[in-house]
């Protein structure tokens, strides 16, 4: 007989207690991986198309730019905004703490493609907005310009990312099936780009979002007859445009600016243009509690103030796909508390187009972004 037969019964505690001890040991292993140094990211919308794909699984890099500590400190482990697969928040504010952010060995620089949170979502504390990623396409103290499609930075003209998009109406004969858009990578995201609709009175075609390239390639393989860029200037085209000022009625999406980017301590005058386009930005973003437009000066927790010092960098993002991008265009600057991490390399690509068994795009896994 065994007389130590109480031993066993301590043996299944002991296990069950290893298991919760490994469990909590990876669990704060992971969040402190994902919060310090890298974080993985799903490309959502084809607005940095053809740059990045819809089904891109991104990993992104907090030490680039310097992991910033976190705001909202009560939340689960691993998520961001609810809790996974229900529609239950997955924080509270009850405790929000000041922002900082860890040394870096990078800064933001123009063409770089960052993550950052939306500034537009007013839903979420500053660090559990919306996830967005898109090009840095301006910095701090930067003047922007685009003419013709064309961005200009400083006055210099800039070169456009290697698959940037445009939208053309595309002329055809008819209908094209299914397997022509598939030969040329043509997305069809929501079935817009395959819907044929009416050009004219006696011509037919398609809106697709594609390369200057492709457009000239569908032509000379006489899949097109002809394929026109949308004229943004059309006022069937026409939206609203930040900085929602007078001056942004004459701008559109391929016209837009000159728009000066506010950098951290730039002192600036407060006439009514300033305060017309900054004026958001300052009682957005700049941490005051009161800030009321008066025409060419603002009132800031009840001082009168003509002259402003910014507190913080901001940048201006856009997206590859050029004319299907909410981006800085349409809802303003980024500010630096904002800024998530830099996109750093894709580690899986799968196209939502494509069964199951053939969906993984082998020739971007590990690829570089840039």
């Amino acid at each position: 007989m065994n007389w130590k037969f109480w031993e066993k019964k301590e043996t299944k505690p002991k296990q069950k207690e290893e298991w919760w001890r490994s469990l909590l040991f990876a669990v704060i292993a992971a969040t402190l991986i994902r919060w310090v140094f890298m974080e993985a990211f799903t490309i959502p919308t084809p607005s940095m198309e053809k740059s990045l794909l819809v089904g891109d699984y991104l990993f992104v890099s907090k030490f680039h730019y310097g992991t910033r500590t976190p705001k909202t400190p009560l939340q689960v482990p691993l998520t961001h905004q609810k809790i996974w697969g229900t529609n239950i928040p997955s924080y509270s504010t009850a405790i929000q703490l000041p922002q900082y952010r860890l040394p870096g060995f990078s800064s933001v620089k123009n063409n770089d493609v960052v993550v950052f949170n939306w500034p537009d979502d007013k839903d979420y504390p500053t660090d559990l907005k919306t996830n967005y990623i898109k090009r840095c396409i301006g910095i701090a103290g930067d003047t922007l310009q685009i003419k013709d499609r064309t961005v200009f930075i400083n006055g210099k003209q800039t070169e456009a990312p290697a698959e940037v998009q445009y939208t053309y109406l595309v002329t055809t004969n008819g209908d094209v099936s299914n397997s022509i858009f598939k030969k040329y990578h043509i997305a069809n995201y929501g079935d817009y780009e395959k819907t044929l609709i009416p050009l004219s009175s006696n011509s037919t075609g398609y809106m697709i979002d594609m390369t200057p390239a492709l457009a000239k390639q569908l032509i000379e393989d006489r899949v097109a007859i002809r394929t026109d860029l949308i004229d943004w200037s059309d006022e069937r085209f026409q939206t609203v445009l930040f900085p929602m000022d007078k001056r942004t009625k004459k701008w559109n999406v391929d016209n837009y600016g000159p728009l000066w980017i506010p950098q951290k301590g730039a002192h600036i005058k407060l006439d009514s243009q300033a305060v017309a386009t900054y004026e958001t930005t300052i009682r957005d973003f700049e941490g005051w509690d009161n800030v009321e437009n008066k025409g060419n000066y603002l009132m800031i927790d009840g001082k009168k103030v003509t002259d402003y010092t910014f507190q913080q960098d901001y940048y201006f993002m856009m997206g590859d796909n050029r004319h299907n991008s909410q981006d800085s265009r349409f809802w303003g600057f980024v500010p630096a508390d904002h800024i998530v991490g830099k996109a750093y390399i894709i580690w899986l690509s799968l196209d939502p187009e494509q069964g199951i068994f053939n969906s993984v795009r082998w020739n971007r896994l590990f690829n570089l972004i840039h």
